[in-house]
């Protein structure tokens, strides 16, 4: 069974930088590839949105609210993807998600899924 767990989170004063990390991870199995959906946020009684993408070559894409102060990093050896976030205002307060499609092989069989983190908040306030 694939898992996501997230970290990083916490309570940050304005201005402040704080990074989300998101690794993958197969008990019983092995994690072939890892394919990035992106980070997601979900503010108090709002949608959950797209924060910030990577693909498998590196390019990124990030939402107009977060550009030049959010960096969406990944690691392929860790199975981990990175939300480095400086800047941080009080409308960033919410909480994060990653969303990640990974292959996997478990007792030789290849499964394909996608994956949501189980959700950090991050709360931006002085």
């Amino acid at each position: 069974q694939v898992q996501l767990v997230e970290s990083g989170g916490g309570l940050v004063q304005p201005g402040g930088s704080l990074r989300l990390s998101c690794a993958a991870s197969e008990a019983s199995g092995r994690i072939v590839a890892v394919n990035v959906l992106g980070w997601y946020r979900q503010p108090p009684g709002k949608e959950r949105d797209l924060v910030a993408t990577i693909s498998s070559g590196g390019s990124t894409n990030y939402a107009d609210s977060v550009k030049r102060r959010f960096t969406i990093s990944r690691d392929n050896t860790k199975n981990t993807v990175y939300l480095q976030m400086n800047s941080l205002k009080p409308e960033d307060t919410a909480v994060y998600y990653c969303n990640l499609d990974v292959v996997s092989v478990l007792r030789g069989r290849v499964n394909r899924d996608a994956y949501w983190g189980q959700g950090i908040q991050v709360t931006v306030s002085s």
